[in-house]
């Protein structure tokens, strides 16, 4: 338990009181869908022994969710769905980083269809596994193109911004 007290008031010391959007656009079908969603760096009440080490709950993303925010005292982030620890991410800094980019991509043009398909102009494909327990994770894609530049083909008429990988 000493270890997971150290690691809470380290959370809270660096990462508390913490608050930003991070903008999101998507592709779904014809339609451009742009969203922003806050994020808060709060310690909850919440803490639990995994079969490796403990993790304990923060507010995270604030929106309806079927998952509770975890931070593993190794530093990983994570989630749960009630079951035991997802990860998501190497460490908190890295969640950060990835808003930081997810961010900066909205102002892109999101592609819908497979995210895999080549287009010309350069673009960004961001490659990420499912907060689910399913084992294996299903492996998602999302792909943008560059204001000014548009995909090869008509993949944006083919589907949703998020496709499913191997």
């Amino acid at each position: 338990m000493f270890e997971m007290d150290l690691r809470r008031e380290g959370f809270a010391a660096r990462f508390g009181g913490l608050r930003y959007t991070v903008r999101r656009s998507v592709q779904v079908a014809q339609e451009r869908w742009d969203s922003s969603r806050v994020w808060a760096f709060d310690l909850d009440d919440w803490i639990r022994r995994e079969a490796v080490g403990w993790c304990f709950g923060w507010a995270g993303e604030r929106v309806s969710s079927p998952v509770r925010f975890l931070v593993h005292v190794d530093g990983r982030f994570g989630v749960s769905q009630g079951g035991s620890f997802l990860e998501v991410s190497p460490s908190i800094y890295h969640l950060i980083e990835s808003h930081a980019l997810m961010d900066s991509l909205a102002d892109w043009h999101p592609v819908a269809g497979n995210a895999l398909e080549p287009w010309s102009g350069g673009g960004f494909v961001r490659r990420f596994k499912a907060w689910m327990p399913a084992r294996p994770r299903p492996t998602l894609f999302m792909a943008w193109t560059r204001p000014g530049s548009e995909p090869a083909g008509d993949s944006r008429q083919e589907g949703g911004g998020v496709g499913r990988g191997a």
